[in-house]
């Protein structure tokens, strides 16, 4: 399911369970299994393998061995990040970057809700401006989408615009989560801040407390990544300060791809020497390249 397809409808619950039930339709055609706690169904009996599941009724009715597959159960907490900074509002207008974020940390509650899994929603632009308690009770997910529709609602730029301060968020998340968890961030990784190192280093607490740290890099390709735009002068318009430039991108393209490079190595570098999971995120694209990360990681976790 793309965004462009769902952006105009407003229930975000509803959506968000059409994203899951779309995802778990093509996840039973795949090796994995999960999301209850449940009956699944029955498979052949492989030679060697643990006789605990067998169904026995069924082996004195057919004289065939059958194993019992049941659904994963785990006690996991997951607290989802949302970055709600004014460059996540782009493009001006529709809002791709920071809806696709919304939906899908929607989506990836409900698969929590299904899977009896505690979790809570997190958003901030320079500071938390909202976090909500880890929970698993089934009311806790109205609460969650009473939280998100607004964001999903709302197109307009906020009027006051917050810069961003990813560094001394996640500070604050691994100061005030004492249980281990797993960390879902939404967010462009365009940071106000002048030191990028308080990033780092609170990532590396998270993961010096046991924490798993999933960061979903989100990006509105191919304007943010290859400067696409037409070979004309244009006005740029900074999100996060207001600041504003006229310019032909074409003059300017492939020194803006070279910076643009060299941010998402770094980001992908430092990723993998803190072994925290990285997922560039196109908001053109499908929301699976979101959920199958996610359901890897969570079954890892089992």
């Amino acid at each position: 399911m793309l965004l462009q397809e769902v952006e105009s409808y407003g229930n975000l619950e509803l959506l968000a369970k059409q994203v899951v039930e779309g995802f778990i339709t093509g996840m039973h055609k795949s090796p994995f299994h999960g999301f209850s706690v449940e009956f699944a169904e029955h498979r052949q009996y492989n030679p060697g393998e643990n006789t605990r599941n067998l169904d026995w009724k069924l082996f004195a009715r057919t004289d065939k061995l059958y194993v019992k597959r049941y659904d994963e159960e785990t006690n996991l907490r997951c607290r989802i990040l949302l970055d709600l900074s004014p460059s996540m509002h782009y493009p001006e207008g529709s809002n791709a970057k920071l809806r696709f974020s919304v939906l899908a940390a929607a989506s990836i509650c409900n698969l929590l809700k299904k899977q009896r899994d505690a979790y809570g929603i997190t958003t901030f632009d320079d500071k938390v401006q909202y976090q909500g308690e880890m929970r698993s009770n089934p009311s806790h997910f109205n609460e969650i989408l009473r939280n998100l529709q607004p964001l999903w609602d709302n197109l307009a730029l906020p009027q006051i615009r917050n810069k961003t301060n990813v560094g001394n968020v996640l500070k604050y998340i691994a100061q005030t989560t004492h249980r281990r968890s797993l960390i879902v961030v939404f967010s462009d990784m365009f940071d106000s801040s002048e030191n990028d190192a308080e990033i780092w280093q609170a990532l590396q607490q998270l993961r010096f407390n046991k924490h798993e740290v999933i960061l979903f890099h989100v990006r509105h390709a191919p304007e943010e990544t290859a400067l696409d735009f037409p070979n004309r002068p244009m006005r740029f318009v900074d999100l996060e300060s207001g600041e504003k430039l006229m310019l032909n991108p074409a003059e300017i393209r492939d020194y803006y791809t070279d910076k643009i490079n060299a941010f998402d190595k770094e980001l992908k570098t430092r990723c993998m020497q803190y072994k925290i999971d990285f997922y560039p995120v196109d908001v053109s694209q499908d929301f699976h390249q979101v959920l199958m990360p996610f359901y890897v990681k969570r079954m890892r976790m089992v």
